[in-house]
């Protein structure tokens, strides 16, 4: 990995989800995946960490945008233009490429496989349920709604895409969508943490608005 990746990388940064930390994250468990893997290429699993998120800012001015897709070309025609070649540039695009969770391009290489799981980790455990509200919080996202009845939903029936619609459809379902042992042990251990913030929110919301409902 050179400086000049990383300085590019650190240029593109634009929110406190996904900040240069987020990236160091992604990039120190991956490096501690590929210690249990064969055959991992270092060089374009450490590029790809790098570059997995400068597709970030286009999707916050045009939220129909895929960062992935975005970054995976601009990491592409980016690391061409800085004397890399076709074969590695490729390669480290394919990998930002398939790195989301919601996707229908699922990672093949070992690298990419890598990439994703290491990202996964990061949106695991306490770390995860932080970020999310720091990413809710920036797109002006509610945490959670009120049903017809006056109770606060769980965010399976939620009509607003609020902390814990994104807890129930995407951060509870994490665990098991890990395609490295390594990555799928680490995600283990975090899984109560996650749990039980969730539980302790959703019991204070609903104690809140049971015990104050139509108070003036």
């Amino acid at each position: 990995m050179t400086d000049v990746i990383e300085q590019y990388m650190r240029d593109c940064m634009c929110d406190s989800a996904h900040d240069t930390q987020h990236v160091y994250r992604v990039l120190n468990y991956a490096m501690d995946i590929a210690a249990h893997e064969q055959g991992v290429d270092l060089e374009i699993l450490q590029a790809a960490c790098m570059l997995h998120d400068i597709g970030r800012g286009e999707q916050y001015a045009d939220p129909r945008v895929d960062h992935a897709a975005c970054g995976a070309e601009k990491a592409r025609k980016w690391l061409e233009a800085n004397g890399h070649s076709v074969e590695f540039a490729q390669a480290v695009s394919d990998c930002i490429s398939a790195h989301r969770f919601r996707s229908d391009n699922p990672p093949v290489s070992i690298e990419a496989k890598i990439l994703f799981d290491a990202d996964k980790l990061d949106a695991c455990g306490a770390m995860g349920m932080a970020r999310t509200l720091f990413y809710k919080a920036h797109v002006g996202l509610p945490l959670y709604m009120i049903g017809e009845n006056g109770a606060v939903l769980d965010g399976m029936a939620d009509t607003e895409d609020t902390f814990f619609r994104e807890y129930k459809f995407k951060l509870e379902k994490l665990y098991d969508r890990f395609y490295t042992e390594r990555g799928a042990a680490l995600a283990q251990s975090r899984r109560n943490a996650a749990r039980e913030f969730y539980d302790a929110l959703l019991r204070e919301a609903r104690e809140c608005h049971g015990e104050y409902r139509g108070a003036t």
